[in-house]
């Protein structure tokens, strides 16, 4: 599994990449591998302000449904636009690709309550 040290983890198991005051936010590999094949992503918080740790979409996997949580409090800028017509690339490029979501960080402070790569792999038993 990979994860990468440039990256932020929740406990929930999403993922923040931070540029400026913007963030790119995504599950996991491990999340992903757990849910198994992604076939949906309903994301419908765009241009909401969502709170740390509340729900902001639901991915849906072959046999399961999972809600995703916020990492950091933040406005919801934009889905990734390719995951309508391919949301397997959640699968295949979690990091990448497979994105989920564009925020405006509105408390850069909640970042340091994140999970670095080495926390987030001792959470999961890596």
């Amino acid at each position: 599994m990979n994860f990468p040290s440039e990256l932020k983890y929740s406990k929930d198991h999403e993922w923040i990449k931070v540029e400026g005051n913007t963030g790119f936010i995504g599950i996991t590999d491990f999340a992903q591998k757990e849910l198994g094949d992604i076939v949906f992503l309903d994301i419908n918080s765009v241009g909401q302000t969502v709170k740390h740790s509340d729900v902001f979409g639901i991915v849906e996997a072959v046999k399961t449904v999972s809600d995703l949580f916020m990492p950091v409090s933040g406005k919801v800028l934009e889905v990734n636009p390719e995951l309508e017509a391919h949301p397997e690339y959640v699968n295949s490029d979690a990091y990448g690709k497979g994105w989920i979501v564009k925020i405006s960080i509105d408390s850069p402070s909640e970042l340091e309550a994140l999970l670095d790569a080495e926390s987030y792999k001792k959470l999961i038993g890596v």
